[in-house]
């Protein structure tokens, strides 16, 4: 069986989803192949000649080797500048390696100037004429290579971010050309948001032969004919991986210690209309997976993916320190407001909290059923500086129950506790085209395309989309407690980088 994981995410940790598609084969004795297609693909067109001869991409190109070093001993995380100059020149040499292609490719995007990941068509169209897509010269020799090896019975794909969709389909309709025989299954996270879309209907019969909503091991282990494996849990098993050549100061190591989320009562969620249950993995095999792993790989940071940690576990955490830094989700609970507590998270390795506040109005925090307090939220900031644990706090403007003033609320908030928040994240909501809530707002075409995961909406307070970016860019983004906030964000990578800008992580 062969394992892909497409072009384009951020290449700085393995893919966790396919780490555990591996450990369950591994546990079975299974033979398989791993491709990382996305670091090997960014890095094939990193390495070709530049088409274009000016100062700033021959510049580029000539430091392309000193700027991948930096980022992975450390080097460039201890100069602001030289990290900015590093991933700046990484993005020059991409774009212009897809300009030719009619794309706009950077360490993190691909966007095409005609086809749109939303529409099946596109997809399809990609499929065909597979050879226009940038990345077409490295996986022809790639996949060329690993077929006169050994020609696998089962090839899946694993697609998480629209970013990776046009290049997954362009390697689709590569196989499909000169592979036919291959049986070609499609999983991932936006497969899922896909399938779980009750207007569902699949366009790409002749292109795949199975698609996976949801974790893909009991699927991928029943086509392999073994049967009644629900229940049991795979360690991840991350050696496949080209783990020295990822974009960080040595292995980010991720792990999910369970799917869904906990609290599960947020208004437009997606895990909840998509009718995604929480499983978390008891906390002593957790504990065991990580310690091993820790042993066997040496990670600098551990990546917990969860939607939100549960506090049991950052508690057994807490009793039971890894040894190692590690960051993750959390919500903002009353365990938060115990500075104790947060002293303990500080010491066993914890050095960044990723808070998805939302909003710094108490009656949007009520309208979104997110069971937060302002009192707690304030409390939990305060209390994390303390203790020496950063913070990446999520604000989402737009939403249904938001007007300016509730904003302006939100920005007082953030001005307030600016000197307890370290990195800021802004959006603006998107309507899901699916959802209980969703049928209670008037809405409208937003992304034209059937594979579209939002809509449009006419806004209850009349506080369109243009005037909530028109308040974030001249009122938000400019005030002057909240500027140095913004620009501390690392580019490109943010929150997956950020903690190696915090105190004592490398």
């Amino acid at each position: 069986m062969l394992l892909i994981h497409p072009p384009v995410v951020r290449p700085c940790e393995p893919p966790a989803g396919i780490a555990r598609i591996c450990g369950a084969l591994n546990h079975y004795g299974i033979h398989f192949t791993v491709l990382e297609a996305n670091l090997e693909g960014l890095l094939d067109l990193l390495n070709s000649q530049p088409c274009s001869a000016d100062t700033w991409t021959l510049r580029a190109f000539r430091h392309l080797l000193r700027h991948l070093n930096s980022l992975r001993d450390g080097e460039a995380y201890k100069k602001e500048g030289q990290y900015r100059r590093a991933i700046n020149d990484l993005n020059r040499l991409l774009k212009i390696s897809g300009i030719s292609n009619g794309v706009r490719l950077s360490l993190v995007n691909y966007e095409h100037e005609m086809l749109t990941p939303t529409r099946s068509r596109d997809l399809i169209q990609t499929a065909k004429h597979f050879e226009e897509n940038p990345f077409y010269p490295y996986f022809k020799k790639r996949l060329a290579g690993l077929f006169k090896k050994s020609m696998p019975s089962l090839l899946g794909f694993s697609l998480n971010y629209s970013s990776q969709a046009l290049t997954t389909f362009a390697m689709i309709g590569f196989l499909k050309r000169n592979y036919p025989g291959v049986k070609i299954i499609l999983g991932g996270g936006l497969v899922t948001s896909w399938m779980r879309n009750p207007n569902w209907k699949n366009p790409f019969q002749d292109w795949v032969e199975h698609l996976v909503a949801g974790p893909g091991e009991v699927l991928l282990l029943s086509l392999l004919n073994i049967k009644g494996t629900g229940n049991i849990h795979y360690r991840p098993l991350y050696d496949p991986f080209p783990l020295k050549d990822y974009f960080a100061p040595g292995l980010i190591l991720p792990y999910s210690a369970s799917s869904g989320c906990y609290w599960n009562r947020c208004l437009f969620c997606p895990e909840r209309a998509e009718g995604n249950p929480y499983h978390p993995i008891p906390e002593e095999k957790v504990m065991d997976d990580l310690l091993a792993l820790i042993h066997k790989h040496q990670p600098v940071l551990i990546h917990l993916l969860d939607n939100a940690i549960s506090p049991s576990l950052m508690r057994t955490i807490s009793l039971h320190p890894l040894g190692i830094p590690w960051y993750g989700f959390a919500r903002i609970t009353r365990h938060l407001t115990d500075l104790e507590f947060c002293h303990a998270l500080k010491q066993s390795g914890c050095v960044m909290l990723q808070l998805g506040l939302e909003s710094g109005d108490q009656t949007v925090l009520d309208a979104l059923q997110k069971g937060i307090q302002l009192e707690e939220a304030s409390l939990t900031l305060k209390n994390l500086k303390k203790a020496g644990i950063a913070t990446y706090l999520y604000l989402l403007f737009g939403t249904p129950s938001e007007g300016l003033p509730e904003a302006r609320r939100t920005l007082e908030f953030v001005v307030k506790h600016h000197e307890s928040i370290d990195f800021l994240n802004l959006s603006i909501f998107n309507m899901p085209i699916y959802g209980p809530e969703v049928e209670q707002i008037e809405t409208r075409a937003f992304y034209e395309g059937d594979l579209s995961l939002y809509t449009g909406f006419d806004h209850p307070k009349g506080w369109s989309r243009p005037l909530v970016r028109q308040f974030l860019d001249k009122e938000f983004r400019r005030h002057p407690a909240i500027t140095p906030i913004l620009r501390r964000d690392p580019p490109v990578f943010t929150s997956n980088h950020a903690p190696f800008f915090s105190e004592k992580t490398l």
